[in-house]
């Protein structure tokens, strides 16, 4: 998804009016430089969309230049109110994070005043700057929509509520700010319980990543990489294969992990070992390639040479 920016907006005290800046701005991790809103907080940057603006001269509101609504980021082609918390913008070297879609209107603006309604509490959306740049207008914004994540735990015990599951709760400690967790799932090890959920998951299009834990080792009932090579379309034999060199360094039993990889029309499925402590060290060798794994699965990946998300 492909926005525009129409004009940058910053006031030097809190409570005015906010004007463009024609030549441009910096932005650095607490917002605009030179904006008063700038700070240590979550409301770093916020943004409105034309469209939305155009709502307010529908309805016969006069002078709406850019910054009146007190936005800093004026965009086009944008339905910004629509996108989920956690969506990425990127301009130029500027990643900013979506953390609060509207506000409570304390005090009534003079566009309120006019027409009785006012489109920043509903349609205006903040963000938080994750990476520094510089923004002007024309700059192109690129949308990037939040990682949705399933974990599945495969666990005989753990299934039967014999054994605690605490490798899916690490794992989504370890994923947090890093993708939105849609379910934690646990199974029996059951080779075709799992592939038939591995399935509905990719067909259904309900998650970008799936995560296994377990059932990758010589146990008779280590059925998990079997399961995966069923479902799978495509293997990314990387993956693993950087997961056990890693481990390697860590213990020798890491040649034992059978654990596979692949994608399932745009899924990416992923096993990991059933011990925590493996879960998560596997896992950070795929976190730094993660982001720009599932943007290539959903064709967003335009440049390999593009900020580092987080």
């Amino acid at each position: 998804m492909i926005g525009k920016v129409i004009a940058v907006n910053i006031s030097e005290k809190k409570g005015t009016i906010k004007h463009s800046v024609e030549d441009g701005v910096n932005v650095d991790l607490m917002g605009i430089v030179g904006d008063a809103h700038a700070g240590n907080w979550h409301r770093q940057v916020s943004l409105l969309d034309q469209a939305s603006v155009q709502k307010m001269w529908d309805r016969g509101a006069k002078g709406l230049v850019p910054g009146i609504f007190a936005e800093n980021i004026t965009t086009e082609g944008l339905d910004l109110y629509t996108l989920p918390l956690g969506t990425k913008f990127q301009i130029n070297d500027i990643v900013l994070e979506l953390t609060q879609i509207g506000k409570e209107c304390h005090q009534h603006c003079q566009i309120y005043q006019q027409v009785g309604m006012c489109v920043m509490p509903t349609d205006g959306v903040f963000t938080k700057v994750l990476h520094s740049g510089s923004i002007k207008a024309g700059d192109e914004i690129k949308v990037v929509l939040p990682i949705k994540a399933i974990i599945i735990t495969l666990s005989d015990k753990g299934a039967a509520g014999l054994r605690e599951d605490k490798s899916g709760p690490a794992l989504v400690q370890a994923l947090n700010n890093r993708a939105e967790i849609v379910r934690t799932v646990l199974l029996p090890d059951d080779k075709d319980l799992l592939a038939e959920t591995l399935r509905q998951i990719a067909d259904t299009y309900e998650a970008d990543l799936v995560l296994t834990t377990g059932g990758t080792g010589f146990a008779p009932r280590d059925f998990t990489p079997e399961a995966t090579l069923a479902v799978i379309e495509r293997r990314t034999p990387g993956i693993p294969e950087a997961m056990r060199a890693d481990s390697l360094k860590i213990t020798q039993h890491a040649m034992l992990s059978r654990a596979e990889a692949g994608i399932r029309k745009q899924t990416l499925i992923v096993n990991l070992p059933g011990s925590p402590k493996a879960a998560l060290e596997c896992l950070q060798v795929l976190l730094p390639t993660l982001d720009h794994a599932i943007e290539t699965l959903r064709g967003e990946a335009y440049e390999c040479a593009t900020p580092k998300m987080t």
